[in-house]
């Protein structure tokens, strides 16, 4: 069996907890992985002056694969997001999260099966933006009415959104090569051309072109953003792989996410052409960190996409399996569980949830 070598950075808040959860499964599987440990978040700053300090970067560039745990990210001030740095710093381009119906796990549908294929580099999150009453703003706002573009009122804030050829036909060309990986039919491409019609029109136009070269293949429609949500959440069967610019991305896997249960359940993966690293979306909860509540299914499900990537594919199906059938018998779930369920039974704690999953990949 093959050996490899992961940089693990637990987070913040309950992400020591759900990041020692997801090394129990991973390694009750039998597959050889070497954790090279890594810090990154709030606790950071105090020794290195920020939330992303040197040594953990070196870790990532040096292992090229690694699995985080959730990292606060301050709202409306302090540092920016961790996450959307290690993005841009080793190029992750695409944000892959594939939503599936847990049965059990108290989702709206017992049978959604799509895949959120989201571009990461671009959009309103590539952080070019002017405070309100900078000079910076102030000028963007006289070149707008300058060249007849629009009036932006003096006392506004303002971000940029720009979308590319190359990040587009990057992000559409990995949703349609996953499809033909991985058997899907159809790439549904999410936009507001209608509207936007020099950058979501960009979009849209350039998705069209590549979808030619896999005509026959794969099955290629688009959808409004706000058409879709209604569509996703009348009928997610309508849907199979779906791509989208970066702000509708972020939104719509959330979204995805509830029809199946939520965020402690959604697993993620932010992916590049050399650098690879997996993650649990949600949130560091930090008013339960330390009490053992927290549900790992999210980072465990990561670490099985993580061993995909590695070519683990056994090791993988065997933790994705052992969830199916945890939550199936309901006898030990997480506290959010029952509540998303209005079970009445306690919930367990994650470490009891952890033995449970130890115990399931035993049996297998």
């Amino acid at each position: 069996m093959a050996s490899h070598v992961v940089t693990l950075i637990p987070g913040d808040g309950i992400g020591t907890e759900t990041s020692a959860a997801m090394q129990r499964v991973v390694e009750a599987t039998g597959v050889d992985i070497q954790w090279d440990v890594a810090q990154a978040g709030a606790a950071c700053i105090e020794q290195y002056g920020t939330p992303l300090p040197d040594p953990t970067i070196e870790a990532v560039k040096r292992n090229k694969v690694a699995i985080k745990g959730p990292i606060t990210t301050p709202v409306g001030s302090g540092f920016r997001s961790v996450n959307v740095a290690l993005r841009k710093m080793f190029n992750l381009y695409v944000c892959l999260r594939p939503v599936i119906s847990i049965p059990g796990a108290g989702g709206r549908y017992e049978d959604v099966d799509i895949v959120i294929v989201r571009e990461n580099s671009e959009d309103l999150y590539a952080g070019i933006e002017f405070e309100q009453g900078s000079e910076a703003a102030g000028r963007l706002i006289d070149f707008c009415e300058a060249e007849g573009a629009g009036t932006i009122r003096p006392d506004s804030g303002i971000s940029i959104k720009p979308i590319s050829v190359t990040a587009s036909q990057d992000i559409v060309r990995y949703a349609f090569d996953y499809a033909v990986k991985h058997g899907r039919k159809k790439v549904t491409a999410c936009h507001k051309a209608n509207i936007m019609k020099y950058s979501d029109g960009l979009f849209l136009r350039t998705a069209r072109e590549v979808a030619q070269e896999y005509a026959g293949k794969v099955e290629f429609n688009d959808n409004i953003i706000d058409a879709f949500c209604m569509n996703l959440v009348t009928d997610p069967s309508w849907f199979d792989v779906i791509v989208f610019p970066n702000l509708y991305g972020d939104i719509a896997s959330d979204l995805s996410a509830g029809l199946c249960g939520g965020l402690g359940i959604a697993p993620g993966a932010n992916i590049g052409k050399e650098y690879a690293i997996f993650e649990a979306v949600h949130g560091s909860a930090p008013d339960i960190a330390g009490q053992d509540l927290a549900n790992p299914t999210a980072e465990i499900l990561s670490a099985a996409m993580m061993l995909d990537h590695l070519g683990e594919l056994e090791s993988a199906e065997a933790i994705r399996q052992a969830v199916r059938n945890v939550y199936a018998k309901g006898e030990t779930l997480t506290n959010d569980i029952r509540r998303t369920t209005r079970s009445e039974k306690p919930g367990c704690s994650c470490t009891e949830f952890t033995n449970a999953l130890v115990a399931e990949i035993g049996r297998l």
